[in-house]
């Protein structure tokens, strides 16, 4: 195959290869490109560049190679303790008073929530990195009262830069916005708030530059962190140019063409940065691209505005595994998919559920989505109907509190697994492969994972499927928590999968099993 080696919604690019003969292999170039895989041979393309640098390691195992390659790109910080739980999302709450009813309401049916999400156009303009007074009057109330009720709230932010912003002028002035290669700065177009839906020109701040860094982090500070809020989602941050993202942007640190690629690395480092110089050692990001070494920032990769399908979900839990063997641990998705659903579609709401299923097992858990009644255009004032636990049948409510219920069982073994990240690299999510190198069988699967050293996933992604086989890795046994059954490792099982559960293994011998005591 030939994998083009350009950030985009929906791809991140992180140019690294394993071998199953002992070696990894980083492409350390940020530049546009592409690399073409064939029978015989490999061949890495820069579309230009100024220095070409290869990092080869090798290994025993799989885990030998991934520690080696945390060395070199960097090593995750622990990953703080509110982020191990549910976290709530939906394109879009729009005022403070529609956020907090969806926290109340959780809290008043005593539902797990850890974090819920202030997506975009909650700002004045683009650019202006704060909130809309007029629909979030008091910012530091309502961060009070999701304090109280256990619920850290995350606000959306994003690179772009509107000509009338507030902060347009200064960013101008010092030069901290990205240049077009055609003469003066680049813009897109995008929708902002009172142009009747018309799309404007935005500049871009260009996350190479160290003071454009800084200047966003004062910003983020000073209308964020001093009401209470110190997690951010940084959205669209690849930045998303098509159709020709390596032609025209100029950045600080070069041509787009040759640096493209690290701008979301350094996006995430400016936030990282600043939170670790106000004392926050385990800085978290939730992020839409990423780059080799992201990981150190905090990166939370996200995989973009995917489809709503289960053909959809079946990608996810590949591109997962790919992200974990890049050196990224905080592996999540749109749970649900991002474009389209109709809550109340039986069709969908299996969907939801099976996707909802496997995102318990996913180092973030994350509810998201553009679910119908969609908003007509794409405009300042979009949103999209009901996106919570409850919005979806009392079938599937039934099916997704008790996941949330077991996902709060399992956080104190996420504990576990996010130290070892950041100890040694070693993903949370993780293909057959990692823990089992010596099995032939397990390089081979691609649709099941570990989650650490102990639970085996076999997620279910067809609609009407009621079970699936499960390959069970060599070398130890694994008890099936629903039927309290074990398996001999090394063999295929046709393991039931009701609407209820997918198919879950655990190392026989694990302490993770008292998580599932209950489950059936």
């Amino acid at each position: 195959m030939v994998i083009d080696l350009v950030q985009g919604n929906t791809v991140a690019s992180i140019p690294f290869l394993h071998s199953s003969r002992g070696y990894g292999l980083l492409w350390h170039n940020p530049a546009m490109g592409r690399v073409e895989l064939g029978g015989d041979t490999t061949r890495w393309v820069a579309d230009s560049g100024r220095q070409i640098d290869y990092w080869i390691t090798a290994g025993d195992t799989p885990a030998d190679i991934m520690a080696s390659y945390a060395d070199a790109t960097g090593h995750p910080p622990l990953l703080p303790e509110w982020a191990t739980g549910f976290w709530q999302s939906k394109l879009r709450y729009r005022t403070q008073e529609e956020l907090l009813a969806v926290a109340r309401e959780y809290a008043r049916r005593e539902l797990p929530l850890s974090v819920i999400i202030c997506d975009f156009f909650h700002w004045p303009r683009m650019g202006d990195w704060r909130f809309e007074d007029s629909e979030w009057p008091d910012p530091e109330a309502m961060t009070k009262e999701l304090e109280s009720l256990g619920v850290k709230l995350a606000v959306s932010v994003w690179p772009h830069v509107e000509l009338t912003s507030e902060n347009y002028e200064a960013l101008r002035a010092d030069g901290l916005l990205v240049r077009d290669a055609g003469g003066g700065l680049l813009t897109v177009r995008w929708p902002a708030r009172g142009h009747g839906g018309n799309h404007q020109p935005m500049a871009l701040y260009d996350a190479t530059h160290p003071d454009a860094r800084r200047f966003l982090w004062q910003q983020l500070s000073e209308h964020y962190r001093s009401r209470g809020v110190t997690a951010f989602w940084l959205d669209a941050c690849e930045p998303d140019l098509a159709p020709a993202p390596d032609a025209r942007p100029v950045y600080a640190a070069g041509p787009g063409a040759q640096v493209g690629n690290i701008y979301a690395l350094l996006h995430a480092q400016a936030v990282a940065d600043g939170l670790r110089s106000v004392g926050d050692d385990r800085p978290l990001s939730l992020i839409r691209s990423a780059w080799a070494g992201s990981q150190r920032h905090g990166a939370a990769l996200w995989s973009g505005d995917i489809h709503a399908t289960f053909e959809s979900l079946a990608a996810q839990i590949r591109a997962g595994l790919n992200v974990a063997m890049s050196g990224i641990p905080w592996w999540n998705t749109d749970i649900g998919g991002f474009g389209g659903g109709d809550p109340d579609d039986p069709a969908y709401r299996e969907v939801m559920i099976r996707w909802f299923q496997y995102g318990t097992f996913c180092p973030i858990m994350r509810l998201h989505g553009d679910r119908a009644p969609n908003y007509p255009t794409f405009s300042a004032d979009m949103t999209g109907g009901p996106n919570e636990v409850w919005s979806f049948g009392q079938e599937a409510y039934e099916i997704l509190t008790e996941h949330l219920r077991l996902r709060e069982r399992l956080r104190p073994y996420l504990a576990e697994l996010s130290e070892a990240a950041h100890r040694t690299g070693a993903p949370p999510m993780r293909p057959l492969l990692f823990a089992f190198p010596e099995d032939e069988r397990a390089w081979d699967v691609d649709d099941q994972f570990l989650l650490g050293p102990d639970v085996l996933v076999a997620p279910v992604a067809e609609a009407g499927a009621r079970g699936r086989t499960v390959y069970l890795p060599t070398g130890t046994r694994w008890l099936d928590p629903a039927t309290a059954t074990l398996h001999e490792g090394g063999t295929s099982v046709e393991a039931q999968a009701p609407l209820e559960r997918i198919p879950v293994f655990v190392r026989e011998g694990a302490a993770v099993a008292a998580a599932f005591g209950t489950w059936t």
